[in-house]
């Protein structure tokens, strides 16, 4: 079914009236993540910090969109991606992934955004330029794609251009890519943003941890340096000079060196200096590259830390000979059989559990890698791309160990230390040590509204919940349902007489959820497939009947009344977790009338869940009816109200967010939504209840998130990458607010 689950979850965004396909750097913030990518909102973030970047620009993930839509290639695509995310087989894998980079190519850049990319181009001062892959979800504080996606470097020319921004937007689907995100439990449709930015002639550079990633120690960081471009670095095909940097003093250590020093003592210093001046703008350690050209130190990438050492006691081998020695890249010890391996091709040759012993370590051994019980490379630095993807894996890794492909033997049994790089012979028992020193997380800003998220997947909850965010404003049933019972129609489990399977699993993925939320709240929306939706799964087509119009069809509270089956199997479950969870609440979707929400709640009333106390009731604001209407819902016993800002900006504007042809027209901003959003959030002030939003548009347009602030809104609920981001913005808008209204005392 992951198929079916990725194509539920491709949709556009863009406003052709209201965005241009292309932003210059000064343009954009770590609010434009979805439009333009981790990498290119953090480049924008950089530039308007006042911090040393080469000049450049974004051609926005609208872009790569419109483009596939308009070479007729997007459904298509969305169909390759699903049976690649299917794929079992690595052949088979290959093969997908090869059809949909074709696909790609075919469609290429429509003639309008490759008028809008050629004339940012023109004005830049250098022609030689940069061009790098910035998809949606890389570069971001959970995952980092690191060296998935293509790049390219020395790029000159219009028609050089044009082609390396297509072989960006194709390498969204390399197998590795694919590998890495079904690990990642990435499930929607990928879409790439691409950074085009000018060439530093670098004559040295590297990567800097704000922290180091191996000890957690906040007080160190960390820069690994090289001659020329920072590719090798990146690759592991090159070993670099390794600095530990104290932050107090700038007192420079030098830990790992080829003979002479790359930097000079002032120039680690420098460097460093940088690197807290961005971890202290972000508020949160910082992965950054770095280059040296005539003399000036340019910043060109920055990202947060995804993984570092753990805060739990870490083990440390006891006895047995040192085989070799290496630079501990991602902590933690591992014993295991040693499998030697010298291309990526042989990855098939790993067995679960082995050892992985290979010349370098690059993105290209991913699958084996998360596979393997530890990694250990001849070459590689502690900043190269797969050791970072082996410590977002949690695997011990050692690199730069020289000779480890010569000592080490296939079979032989091994311990494998990766905090301090040392591996010895045989198999040994551990024991417990002191843990370091955890990297605190930084302080959440303090907002009035509330930041919540929005979440589809139980998978992804414990790792959300420990974030800094206020609770869950919109938990879709319908991926839980998916994942719950295995792509069954609920209908055909009830003629099959599993009713008690349906509430069991689906009680247990609630319970996944509000568990480590509580006592945040987590806001299910209950069951809203389409039936076109409905009818992809097995035995859906017994069940659903084909509609010409299922956007406005037979959806949400009216289908509970009339087949209230279903609806009273999920207040079952819903019930149950709120037994002992009771921060769990209920939120009914797509309500049209009165008289069928009246309907709908006397069901809820008549279910075990109805007879609970402390139960909130919301309802989803999507249909523009609720504008006249919310007054007798309050009266109803409703004391929330979400808007849900993509299906209400559709039907006040008459337009499908699908359709390519009418992209222009779909607008979150337009006039006639925003009034319809003002009345809803304006009378749930009046009547006291929780008003909240949850959509896009808070994510990308920092002026829409003030727009709701001003409004009075209660809550915003987006997508989880987005609530630091959205935060700021929230907690700047409110900060103006008050500002205006000291000076109009």
């Amino acid at each position: 079914m992951c198929g079916h689950r990725a194509l539920l979850s491709w949709t556009g965004t863009r406003n052709a009236l209201a965005m241009p396909y292309v932003r210059d750097f000064p343009q954009l913030s770590l609010a434009d993540a979805d439009e333009a990518g981790g990498k290119g909102a953090n480049l924008g973030e950089l530039t308007r910090a006042g911090l040393p970047v080469p000049a450049g620009f974004v051609v926005l993930r609208s872009a790569y969109i419109d483009a596939m839509a308009e070479g007729a290639v997007a459904g298509d695509i969305a169909a390759g991606h699903a049976a690649a995310l299917g794929s079992t087989m690595e052949t088979e894998l290959d093969t997908e992934c090869e059809q949909l980079r074709n696909l790609v190519h075919k469609a290429g850049v429509a003639p309008a955004i490759r008028e809008e990319i050629l004339a940012s181009y023109r004005r830049l001062s250098a022609p030689l330029v940069a061009v790098r892959s910035s998809a949606t979800g890389e570069d971001g504080a959970s995952a980092s794609f690191a060296g998935m996606n293509a790049s390219f470097t020395n790029v000159s020319g219009e028609d050089e251009l044009i082609e390396a921004v297509t072989s960006c937007w194709a390498s969204l689907f390399s197998p590795r890519s694919e590998t890495y995100r079904a690990h990642m439990n990435f499930e929607a449709m990928p879409a790439m943003a691409v950074v085009v930015q000018e060439m530093v002639a670098s004559e040295r550079s590297g990567v800097m941890f704000t922290v180091d990633p191996r000890t957690g120690n906040q007080n160190e960081l960390v820069i690994e340096a090289a001659s020329g471009y920072g590719e090798g670095i990146v690759s592991g095909s090159v070993e670099p000079d390794n600095y530990v940097i104290a932050k107090a003093t700038q007192q420079v250590e030098h830990v790992r060196s080829r003979g002479s020093h790359v930097l000079s003592d002032a120039e680690a210093a420098e460097i460093a200096r940088l690197g807290i001046a961005t971890e202290k703008h972000y508020g949160s350690p910082q992965d950054i590259e770095w280059a040296i050209s005539a003399g000036a130190i340019w910043l060109v990438q920055a990202r947060p830390i995804t993984a570092m050492a753990q805060t739990q006691a870490s083990p440390t081998a006891v006895g047995g000979n040192v085989l070799v020695r290496g630079l501990g890249a991602s902590p933690g010890i591992a014993t295991g059989q040693v499998r030697v391996l010298e291309h990526p091709s042989q990855c098939d040759e790993l067995r679960d559990g082995e050892v992985l012993v290979a010349p370098m370590t690059n993105p290209d051994w991913v699958p084996a890698i998360q596979r393997a019980a530890a990694v250990v490379t001849d070459s590689g630095g502690m900043t190269c791309h797969a050791a970072i993807v082996a410590r977002e894996f949690g695997v011990p890794c050692i690199v730069g160990a020289r000779t480890a492909t010569q000592v080490l033997v296939t079979g032989a049994e091994v311990t494998v230390d990766g905090r301090t790089g040392e591996v010895s012979a045989g198999r040994r028992q551990v024991a417990a040590r002191p843990a370091p020193a955890p990297v605190a997380a930084p302080p959440a800003i303090p907002t009035a509204t509330k930041i919540y998220v929005n979440l589809a997947h139980a998978s992804a909850a414990a790792a959300v919940a420990a974030t800094q965010v206020d609770g869950v404003g919109l938990l879709r049933a319908e991926f839980l349902l998916l994942e719950a019972l295995g792509g069954v129609h609920p209908r055909e489990l009830i003629a099959r007489g599993e009713q008690a399977t349906f509430v069991d699993k689906l009680a247990t993925s609630l319970t996944s959820i509000a568990e480590p939320f509580f006592p945040r709240p987590v806001i299910y929306r209950t069951t809203d497939f389409r039936t076109n939706e409905f009818r992809g799964l097995v035995g859906g087509e017994r069940f659903e009947p084909v509609e010409d119009n299922p956007m406005i069809g037979y959806r949400g509270c009216f289908r509970y009344t009339q087949q209230p089956e279903v609806f009273a199997l999920e207040l079952e479950a819903l019930a149950r977790v709120r037994e002992q969870w009771p921060n769990l609440h209920l939120m009914i979707p797509f309500v049209r009338t009165r008289w069928e929400l009246e309907e709908c709640l006397r069901l809820v009333d008549s279910s075990p869940l109805g007879k609970q106390k402390g139960l909130h009731r919301w309802v989803m604001a999507e249909v523009p009816s609720v504008v006249h209407w919310l007054p007798e819902y309050v009266g109803l016993g409703i004391d929330g109200v979400s808007i849900g800002s993509n299906d209400l900006t559709q039907l006040m504007l008459g337009v499908d967010r699908d359709n390519a042809q009418c992209a222009a027209l779909f607008d979150e901003s337009d006039p006639a939504v925003l009034d319809a959003i003002g009345s809803i959030v304006a009378t749930a002030r009046r009547l006291g209840i929780t008003s909240s939003l949850c959509g896009q548009a808070p994510s990308t347009r920092p002026e829409f998130a003030e727009y709701l602030v001003r409004m009075g809104i209660t809550s915003v609920s987006v997508n989880p990458d987005a609530a630091d981001s959205v935060r700021r913005v929230v907690a700047g808008a409110e900060q103006r607010i008050l500002l205006d209204a000291a000076r109009d005392r």
